[in-house]
């Protein structure tokens, strides 16, 4: 390969997102390198692309670098449901030093062995809370008969059906319309995302139940990286280093002012405190059980170990 070969990456949020900001740097600091020559489309939905999309096409070797959550993979790669158990991780830079460890290695190697991709890092998607339009959510009776949207992950839909909601699945493309409306009472989103689809001009109500923590997966074709050199591959991967620090920093910069910002909209957010979250895990424990008697037991103590809570094993 030459510097000319093009490296298209592409993200599916807009401007203000982290995620993009992160991206932005990683193309920023391989321009002019010897990977390769990078083009940025930061937010594939902005040019009629589905999310969906952007991984097919990362799955095809049609683009060389995106992000996806976790959750999307995980009917693929049964090993990621350890990021997605309710209620665990309570300790994001204890979460991160188990992914960038012995966890990490064995879910790089999952991906590996059971899709075409690669992953190159694992970044921050938050803490993910609950929003809707009709009551605060304290307890799992102030779930009942609200329709929420979530990610295409199975694993979510069940432990929010578990919740009492009911949980539907919509492309993050549609996200926004589905919330202003009305077909869905309620999403589940990290706080930036709150923020960055402005999804407070229609939900009030906001409920700190950090049900699940988000980690994104930063991916390229498995085929594609493994046919650059040893020294483009180096290349890289110091530029996902620098890229990742930045987003994780981000990340948790983010969470620190979220709650200021969406309070300044006159939204309502109730604190952990003001949540009967024992009534929360205890509703969602058969299945984390039933999820953790189908994972790998030396990936569940790897991740588990550091940064998830007790309560997420009955």
């Amino acid at each position: 390969m030459t510097p000319a070969t093009p490296i298209h990456l592409a993200g599916y949020q807009g401007g203000a997102s982290i995620l993009t900001a992160a991206l932005t740097t990683l193309a920023r600091r391989l321009d002019g390198g010897a990977v390769g020559t990078p083009h940025l489309l930061p937010d594939v939905t902005a040019q009629g692309e589905s999310a969906a999309s952007l991984f097919a096409s990362l799955d095809r070797g049609e683009r060389q670098i995106g992000y996806m959550a976790s959750g999307y993979l995980s009917a693929r790669v049964p090993e990621l449901a350890v990021l997605d158990l309710p209620f665990s991780v309570q300790d994001r830079a204890a979460a991160f030093a188990a992914l960038d460890g012995a966890a990490g290695v064995m879910l790089r190697e999952a991906v590996a062995r059971q899709s075409g991709l690669h992953v190159l890092a694992f970044w921050d998607n938050g803490f993910r809370h609950v929003s809707n339009a009709v009551r605060p959510i304290r307890t799992p009776g102030d779930c009942e008969g609200l329709v929420i949207r979530t990610l295409d992950s199975e694993l979510y839909r069940r432990t929010l059906d578990a919740l009492g909601f009911k949980a539907v699945t919509t492309d993050v493309k549609e996200l926004v319309r589905v919330v202003q409306d009305g077909t869905v009472h309620a999403q589940e989103n990290p706080l930036t995302n709150l923020l960055t689809f402005e999804l407070w001009r229609h939900h009030p109500h906001v409920s700190l139940t950090g049900h699940f923590f988000g980690v994104v997966l930063l991916a390229c074709p498995r085929a594609w990286h493994e046919s650059l050199s040893s020294r483009q591959q180096v290349e890289l991967q110091a530029a996902v280093d620098e890229a990742t620090r930045q987003q994780r920093r981000s990340a948790a910069a983010q969470d620190e002012t979220a709650l200021d910002r969406l309070r300044g909209h006159g939204v309502q957010v109730l604190m952990p405190g003001d949540i009967d979250l024992d009534a929360l895990r205890r509703a969602t424990r058969a299945v984390s059980a039933e999820s953790l008697s189908r994972l790998p037991a030396d990936l569940v103590n790897a991740y588990l170990q550091a940064g998830v809570s007790a309560t997420a094993v009955p």
